[in-house]
């Protein structure tokens, strides 16, 4: 393949998919800028691997797979902490139809360990199989739904548990 035909290819596959990849890494990570930063890291894997990747049946899979890798590598860095902010949260919308609700969510998905996180996303947010799922983070079909079932029983419990909050302090 010529370079520029490579490149051309290249450039067309990232502008339609880099809002989808930013979406996917924004729920991974919780943060829009980090998000920007792990899809950069990604586009710059793909480019380096596109012979490898434009050969492939399932290129969204592929990169998702890379973006997944990423965001988990990165969790393991000694070099990466979390801070947490306080106050407003500058990432969120100006107005929609149920903004506690989810920035509830967000919080409650933050929460959970990166490995969970990265299921429930897979799962329910790109709407994989469970089998798809175990093949993007690279573990077991086991591992994926013990991993989905604890998940969502943090999910139910921190956000179950936040009106009982909210009415004993009305």
């Amino acid at each position: 393949m010529a370079k520029q035909t490579r490149d051309a290819e290249f450039t067309e596959y990232v502008a339609s998919r880099s809002g989808w990849l930013r979406k996917v890494a924004y729920l991974l990570c919780g943060d829009w800028h980090r998000a920007d930063d792990l899809v950069q890291e990604t586009i710059t894997k793909l480019y380096v691997n596109w012979a490898r990747a434009s050969r492939m049946e399932n290129r969204d899979g592929y990169a998702r797979r890379v973006l997944v890798n990423t965001f988990l590598a990165e969790q393991r860095s000694p070099w990466w902490r979390r801070t947490v902010r306080s106050g407003t949260d500058p990432d969120a919308a100006a107005d929609g139809a149920d903004l506690d609700a989810a920035l509830d969510l967000h919080r409650a998905l933050a929460a959970l360990p990166p490995r969970q996180r990265a299921t429930v996303v897979l799962r329910y947010y790109c709407d994989l199989s469970i089998e798809q799922a175990a093949e993007a983070l690279g573990c077991s079909s086991g591992n994926v739904k013990s991993q989905s079932s604890r998940a969502l029983d943090t999910l139910r419990s921190k956000l179950t548990a936040r009106p009982a909050v909210a009415e004993r302090m009305s």
